[in-house]
C-alpha cells in the first residue's frame, strides 16, 4: 500500500478524455497540476455511478483549488465512454483490464464483501503533487461522500 511521501507508480494506459477522445495517458504528463487518481471497480453499477457523478458535480470546486481528476478501473475504453456519455462525466477515465495499475497502488486484492473474502478492485483515491509524490491515500473509501469529504480534506491541506 501506498502512503503520504511515497512516489507515485508510474504508468501508461489507454483512455478517454473530456471531450470523449480515446488516447494513452502517462502519469508523467497528467502531472502538470495536482492529480486526484481514483480507483473503482465498475462503470454503471449504482457505488461507482454515485462516486463518479460525485466527482462530476464538484469538478469546478476541484479544478478552481488545481486539482485534476482522473478515474481508473479495468472496464474498456467503450465501457468507459458509454459511462461517460450517460453520466456526463467530464474528466479522463483510464482502463486497467490487466489490473497492473490497479495492483501498483494497491487497490485491487483480498477484500471482505458481505462477510467473505473476495478478490477485487479496492475502491482507492490519491492525491499526488506535480512532483509525482503521494500526499494523500485513501483506500477502502465509501462511494456515497467520498468527494464531499475529500473536498474538506483538500481544503485543510491546500
Amino acid at each position: 500500500m501506498l502512503k503520504e511521501g511515497d512516489p507515485a507508480v508510474d504508468f501508461c494506459l489507454e483512455g478517454i478524455d473530456e471531450e470523449g477522445k480515446e488516447g494513452k495517458f502517462c502519469l508523467k504528463d497528467l502531472l502538470s497540476l495536482p492529480l486526484i487518481l481514483y480507483f473503482y471497480p465498475k462503470d454503471d453499477t449504482p457505488g461507482c455511478t454515485q462516486e463518479a457523478c460525485d466527482f462530476r458535480d464538484n469538478l469546478n470546486s476541484l479544478r478552481s483549488k488545481g486539482f485534476r481528476v482522473v478515474g481508473v478501473s479495468p472496464d474498456s475504453l467503450q465501457s468507459h465512454k458509454k459511462f461517460k456519455e450517460k453520466y456526463g462525466l467530464n474528466f479522463i477515465l483510464l482502463s486497467d483490464p490487466q489490473k497492473e495499475v490497479l495492483r501498483a497502488y494497491g487497490a485491487y486484492g483480498k477484500k471482505k464483501m458481505y462477510g467473505k473474502e473476495t478478490e477485487g478492485v479496492i475502491r482507492s483515491t490519491f492525491v499526488i503533487s506535480p512532483e509525482g509524490k503521494i500526499l494523500k491515500a485513501f483506500y477502502n473509501v465509501k462511494a456515497k461522500g467520498h468527494v464531499e469529504s475529500l473536498l474538506r480534506e483538500l481544503d485543510i491541506t491546500t
